[in-house]
């Protein structure tokens, strides 16, 4: 038995990448690698807080390789989902309305969570990866003089790198 994730279900809390002890837990394709995994081990499935990792017998087949189109499109997806978010940041904020601002909140965490899938799919979710370095150091200087860009983040992102 191997550990398998349902990504409907995950909520990219990430805590099985810390608990296993081989490191088969992988956020980039969502997957879990059964080469790696232990057989009967439960760490993963036991600490996941969205209960999106469970016990399989199954072996998944590898994810496919994405064309630089559909790389494209899910990076330009991402892009309307990110704005998206701010969008109903913005809107929370601006309303006194307590039931419009948890509505969008719920579509604030939807969209990231979309944005993120997105990404993910594209291959670009680890922020190991030199195509992530590249990303976050084209985000700091296409928007260096944009206030309400968040580059302290984006800087402080970069160093842990």
């Amino acid at each position: 038995m191997h550990a398998a994730r349902n990504i409907a279900l995950c909520t990219k809390d990430c805590v099985c990448l810390f608990v296993c002890p081989t490191g088969a837990t992988d956020t980039e394709n969502g997957q879990i690698d059964f080469d790696k995994c232990l057989d009967g081990c439960r760490l993963c499935v036991d600490s996941c807080p969205s209960h999106a990792i469970y016990l399989s017998y199954e072996n998944y087949p590898k994810p496919q390789d994405k064309s630089e189109e559909v790389r494209s499109t899910l990076f330009a997806l991402a892009k309307s989902k990110a704005e998206q978010e701010h969008a109903a940041h913005v809107l929370a904020q601006k309303s006194d309305d307590p039931v419009f601002k948890q509505l969008m909140k719920a579509i604030e965490t939807s969209n990231r969570v979309l944005a993120e899938d997105c990404l993910r799919e594209a291959g670009y979710i680890l922020p190991q990866s030199d195509a992530v370095r590249t990303w976050l150091e084209d985000l700091a200087s296409d928007h260096a003089n944009d206030a309400s860009f968040p580059l302290d983040a984006v800087m402080k992102l970069l160093k842990k790198l």
